[in-house]
């Protein structure tokens, strides 16, 4: 059954610490965070001060995605701040082999991110170091965008790349996930579905993950992790 990644981006930061007791409280599985640095994407959020603050107000696993330029040179402070997984984007490193191991050696796990106009055999080399694939579903930089179709095929070509190799990695899709949606990506092999606007728009968090377990068919609440 496909795990619940909770997007803070897309929460209202006025109230941040209060919507993280309250997603946990609802049965999100994790967190999910946007470190963005407004040069590998357009936008700029926050960094590990944020992360830390999250830390402290909830024991779920925090996936920290980071959309940055030389992900290699924040991997360390982002590790110590809290993350449980760090996943780091294909495109935005020359060296994605190196920096799978150094974070595992910093004792997180290790994703890689992959955009939409990537080729996910692009990572074939990459796959037995990788704990988490996150196949970005819409081009990084915003919450709030629509799902991208192709990402259907995309995730069938990675979960079949995943069967022939016996691998173990997990996949994630990130990007205008929602209810609508979620229960065909967990039919075709996502373990995660990271969600943002479906999950924090100004109605009950509770009601809207509630929307997402039906969706898949998991009414009970949040999974064992």
């Amino acid at each position: 059954m496909s795990r619940i990644a909770a997007s803070v981006l897309a929460a209202d930061f006025g109230r941040l610490g209060e919507v993280v007791v309250e997603s946990e409280a609802a049965g999100v599985d994790r967190f999910h965070l946007d470190v963005m640095d407004g040069h590998f994407v357009p936008n700029l959020t926050f960094g590990p001060v944020v992360i830390e603050a999250v830390r402290r107000r909830t024991d779920r696993p925090l996936d920290v995605h980071a959309m940055v330029r030389e992900p290699e040179r924040l991997a360390p402070d982002l590790v110590r701040a809290g993350a449980d997984l760090l996943a780091f984007h294909l495109e935005a490193t020359p060296h994605p082999h190196r920096l799978l191991e150094a974070i595992r050696g910093l004792g997180a796990k290790a994703g890689i991110a992959v955009n939409p106009g990537t080729p996910v055999e692009a990572l074939a080399d990459l796959l037995e170091l990788a704990d988490q694939v996150l196949l970005m579903s819409v081009n990084p930089g915003f919450a709030g965008q629509r799902f991208i179709e192709r990402t259907y095929r995309r995730l069938e070509t990675l979960v079949r790349m995943r069967r022939d190799e016996g691998l173990g990695f997990e996949i994630a899709v990130d990007g205008g996930v929602k209810p609508e949606n979620a229960g065909r990506l967990a039919g075709l092999g996502a373990d995660v579905l990271v969600a943002a606007s479906g999950l924090y728009n100004g109605r009950p968090v509770a009601e809207n993950l509630a929307a997402y377990r039906e969706a898949l068919g998991d009414p009970g609440g949040a999974l064992p992790r």
